[in-house]
């Protein structure tokens, strides 16, 4: 049995909070231990008591002024867009067209696939990203490198092959059986394998057929357990193209109900401009509603309603994501610092507690792993992140001014912070990220 152990300030939810100051909400230990015994969380709790138990001479990373978190969670973005990430000048269609459907094609190269699923990897890692529901291109291998790769690390990931037989290069077409036929076999590999999951992912409405859904659909019959993961309503222009597509449909999501593709394990990236009935059948069937701030600013695709959305009865579930290429961080600090400024622009808040939250227990519940991931308690998976709130000096001259303040110390996180801030990323307790210069190991 391998048993380590980390040391530091220790913060955790147990709900979901209510707005600002709901103290009720969360787990907060100014000197803590969490104690890992193969994998997962064996013991928590303050290191007064905790330390005496510990085996004579074990080692302990002691992170004495920095903040320890569940690793967080990105509930969308797509590993073949990390080179287009930043393009100029484009909306959401035009955006597709000129820059991604042409950096996708290289990942038809198996090696190329391989090579990028480390980089991708190991950039979410020290951005203190743990588990990610993330899209290959339309190439099998590229699923297979990213599940390879995540496999070699630990890491708990929900991923698919794109699935997209129209409007698309030749290049990155596949047709509704061999879409079919590569995701079965992908999923049958995969899917369940060690901390791997698959999703089903057909890229969208426009570049799928009514054949392909159908083989979408028919998948998720056959196995009720994957994850389907798709986009929706993010664009004016996307949404008039999906009604000329599909006349028949009531509304945009109507084309992927018909295929029976909405359920709790349905993952819609975006979001934005939702009819009231399309709002209301994600609400009754518990599909989720994705946020993805950086990439609705960056394509000027419009404003997530998010407090509309969370208050209706009975409410959409909601996540939050990167969206990487489209959106322009892989930090989900960033992410949770322009979801704040979106707020606000529609004239609500987005709280520090609620924003931490919805990125760890928040974002772990609605992928359906919260007894897995997402918190610091016993029996879930060690993935852990250490954040430093002073990592720039106009942090620390911030932090300055609101002293033993947890709330505002997780303010100036989400809203000054990013990459720099995460001190060391933990998979199963092993350390596979950490900043130059920060290693801390003393004995018990």
């Amino acid at each position: 049995m391998t048993i380590t152990a980390l040391r530091g300030r220790l913060l955790s939810f147990l709900a979901a909070p209510e707005g600002a100051g709901d103290a009720a909400s969360y787990r907060y230990t100014s000197d803590g231990v969490v104690v890992v015994e193969d994998g997962r969380i064996a013991r928590v709790g303050p290191a007064a008591e905790i330390l005496p138990t510990l085996p004579a001479g074990a080692a302990v990373d002691h992170y004495p002024d920095d903040l320890i978190l569940p690793g967080f969670i990105d509930a969308h973005l797509h590993f073949p867009q990390t080179q287009v990430i930043a393009s100029y000048g484009a909306q959401l269609l035009d955006w597709l067209q000129k820059y991604t459907f042409v950096a996708e094609q290289r990942y038809g190269d198996p090696e190329f696939a391989e090579r990028q699923a480390k980089w991708f990897l190991a950039e979410l890692l020290a951005n203190g990203t743990t588990t990610a529901a993330v899209y290959g291109s339309v190439h099998p291998g590229s699923a297979e490198a990213f599940f390879a790769e995540s496999e070699r690390l630990g890491t708990a990931m929900i991923a698919g092959k794109v699935m997209m037989d129209r409007h698309a290069p030749p290049a990155l077409l596949d047709t509704a059986q061999s879409s079919y036929d590569d995701s079965k076999r992908l999923l049958q590999r995969w899917h369940g394998r060690g901390r791997q999951c698959y999703a089903l992912t057909p890229r969208f409405a426009i570049t799928s057929t009514e054949a392909q859904l159908e083989a979408a659909g028919a998948l998720a019959r056959e196995f009720p357990d994957a994850y389907v993961q798709t986009h929706i309503a993010e664009n004016r222009k996307e949404i008039e193209a999906v009604r000329e597509l599909f006349p028949d449909s009531r509304d945009y999501l109507d084309v992927y109900d018909k295929y029976g593709l909405l359920g709790p394990k349905t993952l819609f990236g975006h979001c934005i401009h939702l009819e009231e009935r399309e709002r209301q059948r994600m609400a009754e069937t518990g599909s989720v509603a994705v946020f993805c701030p950086t990439s609705n600013l960056f394509i000027g695709s419009g404003l997530f309603p998010m407090r509309e959305l969370a208050r209706r009865d009975p409410p959409v579930r909601i996540a939050a994501a990167t969206d990487v290429g489209g959106g322009t961080s892989y930090s989900m600090l960033r992410t949770l610092g322009e979801g704040y400024k979106v707020q606000q622009l529609q004239g609500t808040n987005l709280s520090a507690l609620e924003a931490f939250h919805l990125v760890t227990a928040g974002n772990a519940e609605a992928l359906g792993l919260q007894d897995e991931i997402g918190s610091i308690a016993p029996g879930r998976y060690a993935d852990l992140v250490v954040l430093d709130a002073r990592a720039t000096a106009a942090m620390a001259h911030r932090m300055e001014a609101v002293a033993g303040d947890l709330e505002e110390e997780l303010f100036i996180l989400m809203t000054l912070g990013d990459d720099r801030s995460v001190k060391a990323t933990y998979v199963q307790g092993r350390r596979m990220h950490e900043r130059e210069g920060t290693r801390s190991r003393s004995p018990a």
